[in-house]
């Protein structure tokens, strides 16, 4: 360990090595950059391996009926259409190219009998759209875009944590953090930096995200001056496991659904047919996902708080060769054999739709040279995010960030590293070491944890909201006091201390902008506001730093232009006349 600064040079910089940054990296490299990816974890080790039951593309090979502009409108209906129209384009028209490229690069995908790439139904999308194999799709995708990276021989620096963006004036000029290993301080100079370091479940105490999810990238986004929109909007996925405790929250994929599995309650009631009589277990997530909360608090709920998800009738076979990933999972965590016997399943925190808010045709974000794709990048979703539309968006937003970070460099060069902000940012690490403070991190993150479960559940009440938000500003200047033993030496206790300040920047975002959407809307359940508002459905809400402050305003949703509005047989414009 050692107070020297270890310092890198590439034109640019990738920060998270999940589908998104490794995307980003090859089209980056592809550009003539010189390319450094940094991940919090291992290579390979990224919450995309989470995203299990396929990529959303309309390639028809299953529904020949299928095209982009299908495509198109289920995201934006899905997102109520508050998404970013030229996202939803670009997304919906360039997945299937993406989708064919992973395969030319080694990705292997289940087949129909003719050899072409299979399709699965999934929640809420009209068509058999999702590429998958079998139940592990975000696996082999990883596989494949990092096999790519390793062949391409760009850096990657594992188990660096990156705390703090640096600029030269208005520009991005790098970063800096520390290695995980060693504790030594690190900053990378960049001309340009892309943020691609996922979401920020862990603020949550149920959540199927790993523990890499704290928000870092946004957080660090927002710190930087840029733009975060719609911080309310986060997904609770409907089936996550229940039990036993340990593994709580742990996602059951969508594909459950898609392969045909049934959601029943106590009374062995299918109660999706009362719910969604048309979508039944494959509608939205949202919707889904309140309909199990309601079914729990009417009382009819499994042993251990949830709903019962039943594959039974599907057959041992089918189940092992579609779901094997379930079926392991269930069996070694629980005891559970899912050819026997139901799953018990509840809402999970699962992604957030919100984050930085980027140009969708470059991901360039509100301050120059920052760019983001993937889970910290917002728009494309809107209030709810299909299932399957992760991946893709991945793969279709990681490319055209890196090739437009590419082509940044090419026509700046470095900018100048600001001593005092790299010292600063250094003294705030070291504190929680060396400080007399006496609060202890994993406390204050589990009181955090609890108070957004409890007030920016699934369900949302305007006093829940603002009881939350005291508890985090009470744990803002309690984060302050925070003291760790030890040194900087493999010390989870120190990067917890960090990780912390990043959850309470963006808890802040969510539940600020929660109290100001007075509507429910997509993922977004204010039970004291039950129904839309059309005036709220022609807005973004917008985070700001201001000062040492936190500001909320608002952003007008991008009017979409009348040959699209016009497949919606005049939906759009009732809703913004």
């Amino acid at each position: 360990m050692s107070d020297a600064t270890q310092t890198y040079t590439h034109d640019v910089l990738i920060i998270g090595a999940g589908g998104a940054g490794l995307r980003a990296a090859i089209e980056a490299a592809a550009g003539g950059a010189s390319v450094g990816v940094v991940c919090k974890s291992l290579l390979g080790k990224a919450h995309t391996v989470m995203a299990e039951g396929g990529i959303a593309a309309a390639l028809g090979n299953v529904d020949p009926q299928d095209n982009w502009q299908v495509h198109f409108q289920d995201t934006m209906r899905g997102g109520a259409l508050i998404n970013n129209w030229r996202m939803a384009e670009l997304h919906a028209t360039e997945s299937p190219d993406r989708v064919y490229e992973l395969e030319t690069w080694g990705a292997i995908f289940d087949r129909t009998p003719d050899g072409r790439i299979l399709q699965r139904p999934f929640g809420a999308h009209t068509y058999r759209r999702l590429c998958h194999v079998g139940d592990r799709t975000g696996l082999e995708m990883i596989r494949t875009l990092q096999d790519r990276v390793v062949a391409l021989r760009i850096a990657v620096y594992m188990e660096v944590t990156l705390t703090r963006l640096l600029k030269d004036g208005d520009r991005i000029a790098g970063a800096t953090g520390y290695n995980r290993q060693t504790g030594d301080f690190v900053t990378f100079r960049s001309k340009a930096v892309v943020l691609a370091s996922g979401g920020w479940g862990r603020i949550y105490k149920v959540t199927s995200n790993s523990w890499e999810g704290t928000g870092d990238g946004v957080a660090m986004g927002f710190e930087a001056g840029a733009e975060v929109l719609d911080p309310e909007m986060v997904q609770f996925h409907p089936t996550g496991m229940v039990w036993p405790p340990g593994v709580k929250g742990l996602l059951v994929t969508e594909a459950v659904r898609g392969e045909g599995g049934y959601l029943f309650n106590s009374e062995h009631k299918r109660f999706m047919l009362d719910y969604e009589p048309e979508k039944k277990e494959l509608a939205s997530r949202d919707k889904v996902a309140r309909a199990i909360y309601k079914e729990v608090q009417a009382g009819r709920g499994s042993p251990h708080g949830g709903a019962f998800l039943d594959v039974i009738h599907l057959g041992s076979d089918r189940i092992k060769k579609k779901l094997p990933s379930m079926y392991d999972q269930f069996l070694s965590l629980a005891d559970v054999d899912i050819t026997r016997e139901a799953m018990e399943v509840y809402p999970t925190i699962h992604y957030a739709m919100g984050g930085l808010r980027v140009e969708p045709d470059t991901g360039a974000t509100t301050v120059r040279g920052l760019y983001a794709a993937g889970e910290v990048a917002a728009g494309l979703h809107g209030a709810n995010r299909l299932g399957g539309n992760s991946l893709s968006d991945l793969l279709v937003f990681g490319r055209r960030a890196g090739a437009a970070a590419a082509q940044f460099v090419k026509s700046v060069s470095l900018g100048a590293l600001d001593p005092a902000s790299v010292a600063d940012e250094q003294r705030l690490l070291l504190g929680s070491l060396e400080g007399a403070g006496s609060e202890n991190p994993y406390l204050l993150q589990q009181e955090l944890q609890a108070a957004m479960q409890e007030g920016a559940g699934i369900a949302r009440t305007d006093a829940g909201l603002r009881t939350c938000l005291q508890t985090i500003l009470a744990l803002k200047r309690r984060a302050d006091n925070v003291h760790v033993a030890g040194s900087r030496l493999y010390n989870p206790g120190w990067h917890t201390a960090r990780d912390l300040r990043f959850m309470l920047v963006i808890s802040e975002a969510i539940v600020r902008g929660a109290i100001e959407r007075r509507e429910s809307r997509g993922a977004h359940w204010r039970t004291d506001f039950p129904n839309a508002d059309p005036n709220f459905g022609k807005l973004n809400l917008i985070a700001l730093k201001d000062g040492d402050a936190m500001r909320i305003t608002t952003r007008p949703v991008p009017e979409m232009p009348d040959e699209l509005a016009d497949l919606f047989n005049g939906e759009v414009r009732q809703k913004s006349a």
